[in-house]
């Protein structure tokens, strides 16, 4: 799927709000010092997957495996949300230990950046400042926002992306129209995701703070992730990916993530999805930049959305849940996600919760 540098199908929301979209703080300091101290100082591995690449053959054959191997038919809405079930929620709720809850969300910016260039817009309708004396007064505001940009955490509905003018189960392009989506919105999950989270910190399983754009997490990394971390990944987990995205951007300021970026390498999706797991997210954005694959953008979010149906939170901050899993040497959590009630979205604003 060939595009443009930015990020495709971007969506404006515009929403009268008397909530407040939170998210948690800047990346932790003394954490990355101790990975330093404890790791030592070594040059970064060459990571960027020359060996594993596909070419885009191989790229549409593994796309065709995983379009065929659903198992929910062709009127399936849900994709792999469709491995939650009771008892994975159940089994979740088992996860809390500590009483602890950390957002697993950023601030939403509105900042103008290099990785940012139409932040969202917070406007204040109504102020203190027009009160009368005595009686009742509102404050009120309304936000706009480009949902599926390169800072905001959010969420990717299945309708998502488009390839080869199909959605997701065969769905024809024209199912997303100027009114939106009528079919595979993030109404699929206005239920809520509620299940087992897993954090693969795939960065500190390499001894690094962070992996340097233009890399790619292997399936071979997710594993070594998974042993050092003393974790199993199983049907129906959200699984999160740590490459240490919002920890550069701390520490170094930010840069054009549209061209240089971590991300997944495309045939480590095969792992994940061997795993059947429900929902994918990172603290980046799934897929690397540049693409592994030529002549393919963004072939993580076509296999994640178009051929598995797995839906993606995309810029996850894990600044503050990563090293708190490392302090009680659990890396497994409930997880909560809750997209906005937005009918025909393809895609939302979000602030998944971990309770640990």
């Amino acid at each position: 799927m060939t595009g443009p540098r930015s990020h495709p199908g971007q969506v404006m929301l515009r929403e009268d709000a008397k909530t407040r979209l939170a998210g948690c703080g800047p990346a932790a300091v003394p954490w990355l010092m101790l990975i330093r101290h404890q790791r030592g100082p070594r040059p970064a591995p060459d990571h960027r997957g020359e060996a594993g690449q596909l070419d885009e053959a191989d790229f549409r054959a593994l796309l065709d495996r995983f379009r065929h191997r659903a198992r929910w038919g062709p009127a399936d809405r849900r994709g792999a949300l469709n491995y939650i079930t009771a008892k994975t929620m159940l089994a979740a709720v088992g996860e809390v230990k500590y009483g602890q809850s950390v957002s697993m969300a950023a601030p939403i910016s509105q900042q103008v950046t290099a990785d940012n260039p139409e932040p969202s817009q917070h406007e204040m309708t109504r102020t203190g400042d027009s009160a009368p004396a005595e009686g009742l007064a509102f404050a009120l505001d309304r936000i706009a926002m480009n949902i599926h940009g390169n800072v905001d955490t959010h969420i990717d509905a299945l309708s998502h992306v488009i390839c080869d003018e199909r959605l997701y189960n065969n769905l024809p392009a024209d199912t997303v129209s100027s009114a939106g989506s009528a079919d595979l919105s993030i109404a699929a999950a206005a239920n809520g995701v509620v299940g087992r989270g897993v954090l693969l910190d795939a960065a500190r399983a390499r001894g690094d703070p962070w992996l340097e754009p233009g890399h790619h997490v292997t399936a071979d990394d997710l594993a070594a992730a998974e042993k050092d971390q003393d974790v199993h990944v199983g049907e129906g987990d959200l699984v999160f990916i740590r490459v240490g995205h919002r920890t550069r951007r701390a520490e170094m300021g930010p840069w054009d993530a549209a061209t240089a970026r971590a991300g997944l390498e495309p045939a480590a999706l095969e792992y994940l999805a061997d795993r059947q797991i429900a929902l994918l997210g990172s603290d980046g954005n799934n897929d690397s930049a540049p693409s592994p694959v030529e002549g393919v953008d963004f072939p993580v979010h076509v296999l994640a959305i178009v051929g598995l149906g797995v839906h993606l939170i995309d810029y996850l901050d894990l600044s503050a849940l990563a090293p708190l899993c490392a302090e009680f040497r659990k890396w497994s959590f409930l997880c909560v996600v809750a997209p906005l009630r937005l009918p025909m979205a393809t895609g939302s604003p979000v602030n998944p919760i971990a309770i640990l």
